[in-house]
């Protein structure tokens, strides 16, 4: 069987390395890179048990033990490993102190507190989200698949309209039996030429600091600022020496085009505010990254993983909002199984059907070469 896969983020690059282990011909088109959006410029954080009490959590815990295990199977080197993750309050206005205790990390400035261990080496664990992307996508070119720089312009179907053959990519038609939309918030555009829910795009600010603590901890804080707004910074060190940090969300529509996504100046400023109420001294580090990225979600908050109705060979799988990283090897292992053998087994995807949600009106493509968020949808 030929697959072709819209997208080479992690979801796609998962999807193409299980397809192609069992044996599948597999192309995966993608217009700007690999990582090039959310896969590369998120958290990369992975926790086993967060999602319990959702429909999510058998998706969680299955992808959390594929993450260990890919990791240990020489596939490539993505700075997986284990680490501590905690809650923390802190203040640019209040005294913290009464707050403290003799748990949580050293490092902590007297402004802030640890008020909880929300997850410890058992349960939570880090990769470098660009790093994992690109070595699953290099395991799967090893497995023969071809990754082709390219965009995709449409679908073509059986003369009956009942069947997927392949997709327009560039103007010509690349012949597939099967296709897979993975293309993240720009999934969107698919709407355009198959019955799908509408997938929105929320952005999302974040920085690497040139600056790492010790020991090695994430942090998942609530932090007032001078001027009483209140924030929530998440916090990731990473094992190359630098620290990651999230949590301003940003305005403007989706770009058509992932390399057009843009920064806006301002957040690096608030960001750093954020980070004095609790680590002043990263505050202060210089940056090795300033970036952006929108995170695709669903109106419903889960994602969209299956087949799509009445179109034989017609595939999606996006929608994973936070938790994108994290479900993507048990997302792309259950894709792969789905399309090859006709229904998945390491986990149920009946809860991610498209069908759940209606389907969206085709986006708005607007002269200003920009796709609009779904108006229906989440992030509009």
């Amino acid at each position: 069987m030929r697959i072709l896969i819209c997208g080479a983020g992690a979801i796609g690059a998962a999807t193409a390395y299980y397809a192609a282990a069992a044996g599948a011909e597999v192309v995966v088109v993608e217009r700007e890179g690999v990582a090039c959006a959310a896969s590369g410029k998120s958290g990369g954080f992975l926790a086993r048990d967060w999602c319990e009490g959702s429909a999510l959590a058998p998706l969680a815990r299955r992808s959390f033990d594929l993450h260990g295990e890919l990791a240990a199977s020489g596939l490539g080197e993505w700075d997986y490993r284990r680490l501590d993750t905690w809650g923390v309050v802190a203040s640019a206005r209040r005294d913290m102190a009464r707050h403290r205790s003799a748990e949580g990390p050293a490092w902590l400035s007297p402004g802030a507190a640890a008020h909880g261990r929300l997850g410890d080496t058992a349960s939570t664990a880090q990769v470098h989200p660009a790093k994992f992307t690109r070595g699953l996508m290099a395991a799967a070119e090893r497995h023969g698949v071809e990754l082709r720089r390219g965009t995709v312009e449409g679908l073509s179907r059986s003369p009956d309209d009942s069947a997927l053959t392949g997709a327009v990519v560039d103007g010509a038609v690349l012949e597939a039996d099967a296709v897979v939309v993975a293309m993240g918030p720009w999934s969107i555009l698919a709407c355009g030429w198959l019955p799908l829910p509408a997938v929105g795009g929320l952005k999302g600010h974040s920085l690497v600091f040139e600056w790492t603590p010790e020991p090695a901890e994430a942090l998942f804080v609530e932090c007032e600022v001078a001027n009483g707004e209140v924030h929530a910074p998440e916090v990731f060190p990473r094992p190359d020496g630098t620290t990651y940090v999230c949590g301003l969300p940003g305005e403007g529509d989706l770009p058509i085009d992932p390399g057009d996504v843009g920064v806006e100046a301002a957040a690096e400023g608030r960001l750093r505010e954020m980070v004095a109420t609790f680590a002043p001294e990263m505050a202060a580090a210089p940056a090795r990254a300033f970036q952006a990225c929108y995170r695709p979600v669903t109106r419903d908050g889960l994602p969209l993983l299956g087949r799509v109705a009445g179109i034989e060979g017609a595939y999606v799988a996006t929608g994973h909002n936070v938790w994108g990283i994290l479900n993507a090897p048990a997302s792309g292992e259950a894709m792969a199984d789905l399309v090859l053998e006709g229904a998945a087994t390491s986990v149920d995807l009946a809860p991610f059907q498209p069908g759940r949600l209606p389907p969206a009106a085709p986006p708005v493509v607007r002269a200003s070469d920009a796709a609009r968020r779904p108006d229906a949808g989440p992030g509009s």
